[in-house]
């Protein structure tokens, strides 16, 4: 077995990409063949599968062990929610709408498009942020 296999079955128990991924790396690998030359072209960048929102914070009730909150959020559940919302009729729409408004989330759900969760993601690469404490650090990324 060649390294770029090994490699592809070997992120799949650790959950960094899905079995349907993986069967379209190998099967890229396939079409390539031996006969490839050494330095082709590298695939292209795999999707991400997971938001990670990352918290590690020094204060609490135990100062000397740090606070840890470690959150992965499916990306997956995020575009099919997108997807979902078409499902929505119109008039619960304008109630859900008006809810998350008064609940100060300007978001309307009949502008969301499966693009725009795609170019969240994409500027996910380059999000920082801010936290008033230096004790705690807080990392959101996609993996």
């Amino acid at each position: 077995m060649n390294e770029q296999r090994r490699q592809i079955l070997q992120m799949l128990p650790e959950g960094r990409i899905s079995a349907e991924e993986a069967e379209r790396l190998i099967d890229a690998l396939d079409r390539e063949g031996p006969d490839s030359p050494p330095h082709a072209p590298s695939a292209p960048p795999l999707r991400p599968t997971y938001l990670r929102v990352v918290v590690i914070s020094v204060d609490g009730i135990d100062a000397e062990e740090p606070t840890r909150v470690d959150v992965r959020v499916p990306l997956r559940l995020l575009r099919a929610g997108v997807r979902l919302t078409a499902l929505v009729p119109p008039q619960a729409l304008t109630k859900v709408n008006a809810e998350l408004r008064r609940s100060g989330v300007p978001i309307d759900l009949t502008e969301l498009r499966p693009e725009h969760i795609e170019e969240l993601i994409e500027q996910l690469d380059g999000l920082t942020v801010d936290v008033d404490d230096p004790d705690t650090k807080v990392r959101i990324y996609c993996e």
